[in-house]
């Protein structure tokens, strides 16, 4: 890797140069050591993982690398895992925690002999920080003010939530849509191309998207954002939930679609969840995993005082307790979409959990 490393000869190097490229590095160790710390983990991964730059966000003078990581078979009909962190720039703490299972399986790789056999049966990709130009500048949007989970081309059948739902007023306010009329933005297009290279044609496939900043409680949701009605596949989620439930019966994660709390237009996994189970024989069910910030402000109420305490743990013991309860769940959807063919609904078996599915979070719809 060499985003941040300096390979050329200095005395080859002019003077000018040498002082753009040191404060370049300044900026980013103080601004997005996040993008720092990855490079730093892929710089020393072992030979097995690939990584990539799929896209760039260009900031004047920085241009901002979108990395693809990549470890497990290259087999094109293999089940696949996607992680994908730092959606909305502001959430940190989505991109750490995708970063801090990635240098979990690494450090596991030398001696885990149960998890090299597994990854001979499944694909996982990381897009550990997919906004980092909005990470860069402490802002929930890219560096053009769109939302990027309300940039996608679909929009809510019902009313949306005021602004939060998307609005076309002004990149000045939040959750700005973008041009109707536009293509996605740069972001959304990078991970657009890394899901049209990896899911088509595979028989299961599971995306877990990290945010945070809603709610008391951590939350795993899953589509739709833009109606009320249930997805086609909603059975395949609901043996999901019972499996890991029965695994992890003390768990605290609710499992919910977003369509319980709010609509939105443009929402980024609402278009693909469709895209990839139209275009496709397998089964992809995206979730998003939604950590409640709301407890951390109440244990640390001057968090409300800066923007960032919002939406990320500041006090360094739950930071350190954040980054590591999420790696149960991340290892169980890993076993999970490896042993797909143990518990993936199909038949009557299906239509029941449909029914049941539909009774548990659909009822008030009726």
């Amino acid at each position: 890797m060499t985003e941040l490393k300096d390979l050329t000869p200095h005395s080859a190097i002019p003077a000018e140069q040498a002082t753009r490229d040191r404060r370049q590095r300044h900026l980013l160790r103080t601004f997005l050591p996040e993008l720092v710390s990855l490079e730093r983990t892929l710089a020393e991964a072992p030979a097995q993982v690939t990584s990539q730059v799929v896209d760039r966000v260009d900031m004047g003078t920085l241009s901002l690398p979108i990395y693809r990581v990549d470890l497990g078979t290259d087999a094109a009909d293999a089940p696949a895992l996607l992680l994908v962190g730092g959606v909305h720039g502001l959430e940190r703490i989505g991109s750490q925690v995708v970063m801090a299972w990635l240098r979990n399986l690494l450090a596991r790789l030398s001696w885990d002999d149960s998890l090299v056999r597994l990854l001979e049966r499944v694909r996982i990709t990381f897009l550990p920080i997919l906004n980092p130009g909005g990470m860069y500048l402490n802002q929930r949007s890219n560096p053009n003010g769109v939302d990027l989970m309300r940039n996608a081309p679909i929009k809510a059948q019902d009313r949306s939530a005021f602004l939060l739902g998307g609005q076309r007023v002004s990149a000045r306010l939040p959750w700005y849509t973008g041009d109707p009329d536009a293509a996605m933005e740069v972001e959304n297009r990078a991970l657009e191309t890394v899901i049209n290279a990896l899911l088509p044609g595979r028989p299961f496939s599971v995306a877990l998207d990290c945010h945070s900043g809603f709610g008391w409680q951590d939350q795993i949701w899953f589509p739709y954002a833009y109606r009320r009605r249930p997805m086609r596949r909603i059975a395949s989620v609901m043996a999901l939930k019972l499996i890991w439930e029965q695994a992890w019966p003390e768990h605290n994660y609710r499992f919910e679609p977003q369509s319980r709390h709010y609509l939105t237009h443009g929402d980024l996994w609402d278009y693909f969840y469709k895209r990839v189970n139209r275009d496709s024989a397998g089964t992809f069910i995206p979730l998003t995993l939604e950590m409640g910030s709301w407890r951390w402000v109440r244990k640390r109420p001057r968090q409300l005082f800066r923007l960032d305490g919002l939406f990320n743990p500041l006090a360094p013991h739950r930071h350190r307790r954040v980054l590591r309860s999420h790696l149960a769940f991340m290892d169980f959807l890993l076993n999970a979409t490896a042993s797909y063919c143990n518990w993936l609904p199909e038949g009557a078996e299906e239509s029941m959990l449909r029914e049941a599915a539909i009774m548990h979070w659909y009822r008030d719809n009726q």
